[in-house]
């Protein structure tokens, strides 16, 4: 174990294994990441003294936790769309105003008077407790499943209050900090970093945004040039004006997120690689720091302070950012519930407590364990009762009906029209501008990037998702959607095209585990053969099995020219047809099918027979 500590190399291997193990444990348990990371900071720091990261790091520790702080916020604010808040109503913006307002004035005092901070830095701590973050609240939502208005809300809140917060709390330290020197100059000090703030943070946005719009940058450097010229920009801004550059590198994200013609979820790539190698090391690190006789220190007061925040603070920010929602007080009850902390407050907060480390402010020593015990207890109190509640107060969606439409091509489209004309909520996710620009001029709902990534995890509302068909034609990428969306949704909820025989290559085969969830519809309903049909005139036609038109009527209509989607029974249910599942049809179902053109039956005849199903 001595050699373990005494040796840099082989402690930061174990930090870098640690935060997979962590990532992966969440991952596995449907957890928010913050959890398994935090306290496998603590087991390692104050519990065993294994970890220690000032000792590692030295002076390069303070820079380190800078520049990942900055790429935290740089990426929240690439979220920040003007767009996405207005389109999820007034709630959302006044929660991310007015809200956080009230839970910063509440939380202020609390802290103040409760645990003896100095009011600037119970301030800075009422300022970091406004955000909530999306990492920590889709997990939760996944979980609850609140109706459609309150999963909105909140995902949109996490996400767009967590710039709002941050800057809010880099304002407050700026505050602090010009407190330190003469009263005449602390105005024209924060009006610098304002300006500067502002100023270099725009430029820099449009420059950048710029290179990108006009493809003056190789397609493979884009990734790469973004985040070097964001911590430039960062660097750049601190040289001009002490601490100004998380302001700066927040406003250059929202500058970006909102020039036209600029598309920036290719940019958000980046952060999936980041998050899991430096990011959650980080905060292993950050709680690894925490001192047990702090956390003695913070006594039965921290118990109040936290008390105000969940059970004063949030259900007052919402009743009075709730005018012109609509909501009902079952809604606002539920939205006054469910605020968990996360990653942008954990890493802002020891980033301030770092910097105000040379100032010797009186209690600054609580403002990190403070900030870890508002996370920890929101997250694990929230997560284990939110179930419940939303049940108690009937605000849970209904069981998820809807289809996630992995693939836009023109079969999946028509498919999607016809369950939508149903009342059955689809969405169609695809790499494809093509495709997905198709399926918009057609009013369907769509995601454009892998739904796999972390951002379809965080913008992607699964609430009304119930199952995911997979009929895409990228071979590499159906099965990591397949058992993606098997863990999130269950076993059994995705099902994909058949890819026909398996003769072939070995490396062209797949495994058996995998081949039997390519079932959907039947044996010979591939991508290639469905996309012939469609191209040659192929029609999705519903049709209603009554007494005088039987199953068997059915099928002397339309014999080897159909094959069979799903039906639909009278209470609105859809049940998909598979190989492994022939449905029994009753009266007053429905039976919806791909119906071939009698010409194209008639031009196979004498080829591969047509039939599907």
């Amino acid at each position: 174990m001595q050699e373990l500590i005494s040796n840099p190399m082989a402690l930061l291997v174990m930090v870098g294994i640690v935060s997979i193990a962590c990532q992966y444990l969440a991952f596995m348990l449907k957890l928010p990441a913050i959890l398994p990371l935090l306290l496998a900071g603590i087991v390692l720091g104050p519990m065993t003294g294994v970890l220690d990261p000032d000792a590692l790091f030295g002076d390069l520790l303070f820079p380190l936790v800078s520049l990942a702080v900055a790429i935290i916020l740089f990426e929240g604010a690439l979220t920040l769309k003007f767009s996405d808040i207005a389109g999820h109503g007034t709630m959302v913006r006044n929660l991310c105003t007015l809200g956080a307002l009230v839970t910063w004035v509440i939380a202020t005092p609390a802290a103040h008077y409760v645990l003896g901070m100095p009011l600037h830095l119970a301030a800075l701590f009422g300022a970091i407790v406004t955000v909530t973050g999306p990492t920590v609240i889709v997990p939760m939502l996944r979980s609850v499943r609140p109706n459609t208005r309150i999963s909105n809300i909140l995902r949109w809140e996490g996400i767009v209050i967590d710039p709002i917060g941050a800057l809010l709390a880099v304002l407050v330290y700026e505050y602090i900090v010009a407190s330190q020197n003469a009263v005449e100059h602390t105005l024209v000090i924060l009006l610098k970093v304002v300006a500067i703030g502002f100023g270099l943070g725009s430029l820099m946005g449009y420059f950048l945004g710029t290179l990108l719009r006009n493809n003056w940058v190789p397609h493979y450097l884009r990734n790469t040039a973004v985040l070097t010229l964001m911590l430039g920009a960062y660097a750049a801004s601190d040289l001009m004006a002490h601490e100004s550059g998380l302001l700066t590198v927040t406003v250059m994200g929202i500058w970006m997120a909102n020039m036209k013609n600029l598309d920036v979820d290719d940019i958000l790539e980046f952060k999936e690689t980041l998050s899991v190698l430096l990011i959650s090391a980080l905060f292993i690190l950050l709680a690894a720091r925490v001192e047990f006789f702090t956390l003695a220190q913070l006594g039965w007061g921290a118990l109040l302070v936290l008390a105000a925040i969940m059970f004063v603070a949030r259900p007052l920010s919402v009743f009075l950012s709730s005018p012109g929602s609509g909501l009902n007080w079952r809604e606002l009850a539920m939205l006054s519930w469910i605020a968990p902390r996360g990653i942008v407050a954990a890493a802002v907060s020891a980033l301030f407590a770092l910097k105000l480390e040379p100032f010797g402010l009186p209690k600054s020593e609580l403002l990190v364990p403070m900030v870890f015990l508002v996370i920890i207890a929101t997250v694990v109190l929230q997560s284990l009762t939110s179930k419940p509640i939303a049940k108690l107060l009937g605000v849970r969606a209904p069981y998820p009906n809807g289809f996630l439409v992995f693939g836009g091509s023109k079969f999946a489209r028509m498919l999607a029209k016809d369950l939508m004309e149903k009342d059955i909520p689809v969405r169609i996710a695809d790499t494809n501008w093509d495709a997905i620009r198709e399926a918009r001029m057609e009013n369907i709902p769509t995601y454009y990037g892998n739904p796999i990534s972390e951002h379809a995890s965080l913008t992607m509302d699964l609430s009304t998702i119930g199952k995911v068909l997979v009929l895409s034609p990228y071979k590499q990428l159906n099965p990591l959607v397949t058992y993606h969306f098997e863990h999130v949704l269950g076993e059994g909820a995705v099902l994909g095209l058949s890819h026909g025989g398996q003769e072939g290559r070995a490396s062209h085969r797949v495994s058996d585990d995998y081949a039997k969830k390519l079932a959907l519809f039947s044996e010979n309903a591939t991508y290639s053969r469905i996309a012939s049909l469609v191209a040659r005139g192929a029609t999705i036609r519903t049709t209603r099995i009554t007494e005088a038109f039987t199953f068997d009527d059915y099928k002397e209509t339309y014999g080897n020219r159909a094959t069979k989607l799903y039906a639909l029974d009278p209470q609105g249910r859809v049940h998909i047809y598979t190989v492994l599942h022939d449905i029994a049809l009753k009266e007053d179902w429905q039976i919806v099918s791909l119906i071939a053109p009698e010409k194209v039956v008639e031009q196979a005849t004498d080829s591969a027979p047509l039939a599907i199903s």
